[in-house]
């Protein structure tokens, strides 16, 4: 895999600590990685082993205790928020897909994507046109005028996709994204994430339990008792 070009999220001994004395518990201990475009990298490890902690750290929604993380080339944090507009940053710089696809019930497919195109300021015409753009791509450009409860688990998944893909931004974190999926179902989705991350140049970073899921990530990251150690090289190498 081609990694040139510098990183799209850098994490230099990040740490979080929740409480404080005898009460205080490390829920991450320092933690230092980056991802680079085009990359798919996994966050494997039990429940309760830091992965959430580590993930909400990154998204900017989580304050950490300690480090610096940088996205997109821009600091964001260094043993404190760096003074952005963490809200207006993360709309604009991170894409999110959830383990359940939250999607607006009372919306269509294509709304549901181009809603967070109009809350950045695109107008709904264009907002519309991009939408069915990236469900196009997603394959599932048939389904744009259909309801939530329309859709089967895997269309409402790539629609959630859809949904993060919306601003192209640089960095997308996912979050166990096929534990509402059938085993059939799951390859199929990770496959996409591969895709994107080839195509589209984002760094995708999947947060995950099962193991299954990692075959074909370049880098994959294992989280236990708050610590991080890299488990696996780039598959190039291999």
């Amino acid at each position: 895999m081609d990694r040139d070009g510098a990183p799209v999220l850098e994490v230099e001994g990040v740490a979080k600590t929740f409480g404080s004395g005898e009460l205080a518990v490390h829920a991450l201990k320092p933690a230092t990685f980056s991802v680079a475009p085009g990359e798919l990298a996994a966050l494997l490890g039990p429940s309760g082993s830091g992965k959430s902690t580590l993930l909400l750290s990154i998204s900017l929604i989580l304050e950490p205790s300690a480090g610096r993380i940088a996205v997109n080339g821009q600091e964001v944090y260094r043993d404190g928020w760096t003074g952005i507009d963490v809200r207006r940053f993360r709309r604009e710089h991170i894409g999110f897909i959830f383990q359940s696809h939250n999607l607006i019930p009372f919306l269509t497919a294509q709304e549901n994507v181009a809603l967070v195109l109009q809350l950045n300021g695109v107008s709904a015409r264009e907002s519309a046109r991009r939408a069915r753009e990236i469900l196009d791509y997603l394959e599932i450009g048939h389904r744009a005028g259909s309801l939530p409860a329309n859709l089967s688990g895997g269309e409402q998944q790539r629609v959630a996709i859809g949904r993060a893909l919306a601003n192209s931004p640089p960095l997308i974190l996912a979050a166990e994204p096929t534990a509402a999926l059938d085993t059939g179902r799951g390859p199929k989705v990770m496959g996409l994430l591969r895709k994107i991350a080839r195509e589209r140049r984002s760094a995708v970073i999947a947060v995950t339990h099962d193991r299954r899921m990692i075959e074909g990530f370049d880098t994959v990251y294992y989280l236990e008792d708050g610590r991080l150690t890299r488990t696996a090289q780039d598959a190039a190498a291999h």
